[in-house]
C-alpha cells in the first residue's frame, strides 16, 4: 500500500476545490489533520467569533469526512512539532498543504518542508501570491494596476472536484475531542445572535452562493445601502475556506452587469490583500508609512477619556446612530456591512484620534471574517499609513453618510432605542432635538473631532 498522506487543513475547510485533499487522494490513503495552534499567531491568533465558526465549520466537514468512512484528526499545540508526531505515528514522511500567506503560516510552512515532505498546493485565491507582477518582475503595491494586471491574466484555474472516495490507514490516530478546545462561549454564551445570522459549512456556503447568484446583478446599486444589505455575505465562508473564489468565480463568470463587475473587483482585492502581506509581513501591526509613527494618538492605555471613548465606539454608544448601529451588528452577528465598516473605522481613527490598530485588534475578535490581509488592509487604507490608502484628511462625516445611503432602517434595526424615530430625525437625533433619553450624546462635536485630527496631522507633517 502507498505511504499514508497527510492533508494539513487550515482555512481550507471543504471537500471540494481543495487541491491539497484532492492530490493527496490520488497518491494514497487520507489522514486529514487540523492542528489548533495558538501560539504560532502571537496576538493574531484567532478571536472569540473565528473560533466559534472553526468549531462548526470542523463539525460539519467532519460528517463529509464521516460520509466517506474518513476522519479529521485534530491536534492542539506546535502544527510543526504536532505534524512530526503525526508523520512518525503513521509512518510517513508526506504531507499536503494549501500555501497560506500570514507571516506566522509562512514560517511554519518553511520550518515543515526541511523535516518532512511537504507540498504546497495553491488552492484558496484566485491566482498564487506573487504571479501577477509587474513589467520588471516586482509585485505591485498599488491595487489599481494590479487588478487591470491580474483580469489581464484571466481566467482564474479551474475548480478541482472533490475525491470520489478516500482510502483510510490502516488505523487511525489518536484524536482531540472538538469540544474540549472550548471553542465556543459559555459564561457567558454571546454566540446567540452568530448563531441566528449564519449557516456554517461547506454546503451553506454553496447554498449561499446560489442565492447571490440572483442577486449579483444588483450589487452595484445596492453594495452602499446598510438597510437594504445587498451584500453576498460570502465573506466568513471565503476566509474560513469552505468556498474558493475560483468557485465563485465560475460559478459567476456569465453575469455581464455592473453588480458582477464591482464584486468580481472585491474578489480581486482579496487576492491583492495577500499580496500586500507577503511584501509586508508585519503589516497587520506596523504602519507602511513611517512619518505616521510620529503622529500623537490618544492612547488608551494611559488616556482615561480615550479609554472611556474607545469602549464606548466599542459598545456602540457614541451617540452616532450610523456608527452605533454598525458596531452593535458587529458584536451581535459577527459581521458588518461593509459601507460601514469604512464609517466606524474613519470615527475611530479619525473623530477618536484613536491608532487604527485598536480598532483592527477589536475587528480581529469580533468578526467572523477576521482575515489578516483583508483586516490590516483595510484598516491602514482607512488611516492612511498604508501602502495604498485613502489620505488622512479625507475624513468621513458620518452623520452626512448615514443619510446618504439611507440607513434608516438599519439603524432602527441595530439601535433599537431609536426605532420610533422617522427620517432625517433618526440620523441625527440629538441636532433634531428627540433624542430618546436612552441614547447617548454625541461624545464629540463632528466639527471638534475633524478639527482635532487635523491638528494632530499637522503636527506630525511638522507643519
Amino acid at each position: 500500500m502507498s505511504d499514508v498522506q497527510i492533508v494539513w487543513l487550515r482555512r481550507d475547510l471543504r471537500m471540494a476545490d481543495n487541491p491539497a485533499l484532492h492530490e493527496a487522494a490520488k497518491l494514497g490513503p487520507v489522514c486529514a489533520v487540523y492542528v489548533l495552534d495558538d501560539a504560532a499567531a502571537g496576538h493574531h491568533a484567532m478571536g472569540g467569533a473565528s473560533r466559534w465558526w472553526l468549531h462548526r465549520s470542523l463539525e460539519s466537514l467532519s460528517k463529509s469526512f464521516g460520509r466517506r468512512n474518513a476522519r479529521i484528526v485534530l491536534r492542539r499545540g506546535d502544527a510543526v512539532e504536532e505534524l512530526c508526531k503525526l508523520a512518525g505515528e503513521l509512518g510517513t514522511r508526506t504531507v499536503h498543504a494549501n500555501r497560506h500567506y500570514e507571516p506566522w503560516w509562512r514560517k511554519a510552512q518553511g520550518t515543515l518542508s526541511e523535516k518532512l515532505d511537504l507540498t504546497l498546493h495553491d488552492g484558496n485565491y484566485l491566482f498564487p501570491a506573487g504571479h501577477v507582477t509587474t513589467g520588471s518582475g516586482e509585485p505591485y503595491k498599488i491595487y489599481t494596476p494590479f487588478y487591470k494586471a491580474m483580469r489581464a491574466q484571466f481566467p482564474p484555474r479551474d475548480a478541482v472536484p472533490e475525491p470520489k472516495t478516500l482510502s483510510s490507514p490502516d488505523e487511525w490516530p489518536e484524536s482531540d475531542d472538538l469540544a474540549d478546545w472550548d471553542l465556543l462561549p459559555t459564561k457567558p454564551d454571546w454566540s446567540g445572535g452568530i448563531a441566528a445570522f449564519w449557516d456554517v459549512g461547506e454546503k451553506a456556503a454553496h447554498h449561499r452562493l446560489a442565492e447571490w447568484d440572483a442577486d449579483v446583478g444588483d450589487y452595484e446599486a445596492k453594495r452602499n445601502l446598510p438597510s437594504v444589505d445587498g451584500s453576498s455575505r460570502l465573506s466568513p465562508h471565503l476566509h474560513h475556506g469552505e468556498i474558493t473564489p475560483v468557485q465563485i468565480w465560475h460559478a459567476l463568470k456569465h453575469h455581464r452587469s455592473e453588480g458582477w463587475q464591482s464584486y468580481e473587483s472585491e474578489l480581486v482585492w482579496r487576492d491583492y490583500a495577500q499580496n500586500v502581506i507577503c511584501q509586508f509581513p508585519g503589516y497587520g501591526s506596523r504602519n507602511y508609512r513611517e512619518d505616521y509613527d510620529a503622529l500623537q494618538w490618544r492612547d488608551p492605555s494611559g488616556d482615561e477619556n480615550a479609554a472611556r471613548d474607545l469602549e464606548a465606539w466599542q459598545k456602540g454608544m457614541t451617540g452616532y446612530p450610523i456608527v452605533d448601529a454598525g458596531m452593535r451588528q458587529l458584536y451581535e452577528t459577527g459581521w458588518m456591512h461593509n459601507r460601514v465598516r469604512m464609517i466606524t473605522a474613519s470615527f475611530l481613527i479619525k473623530h477618536l484620534l484613536i491608532d487604527w490598530r485598536e480598532g483592527e485588534k477589536w475587528f480581529w475578535d469580533c468578526l467572523v471574517d477576521a482575515d489578516y490581509g483583508s483586516n490590516s488592509v483595510n484598516w491602514q487604507w482607512n488611516s492612511g499609513t498604508g501602502v495604498d490608502s485613502n489620505m488622512f484628511v479625507r475624513i468621513m462625516a458620518p452623520l452626512t453618510q448615514s443619510e446618504k445611503f439611507d440607513a434608516a432602517g438599519y439603524i432602527r434595526r441595530y439601535v433599537p432605542e431609536l426605532s420610533g424615530l422617522d427620517a432625517p430625525h433618526i440620523h441625527d437625533p440629538e441636532a433634531h432635538g428627540c433624542r430618546p433619553k436612552g441614547y447617548p450624546r454625541k461624545i464629540i462635536a463632528h466639527k471638534a473631532g475633524r478639527e482635532r485630527a487635523m491638528s494632530a496631522y499637522k503636527a506630525m507633517k511638522g507643519e
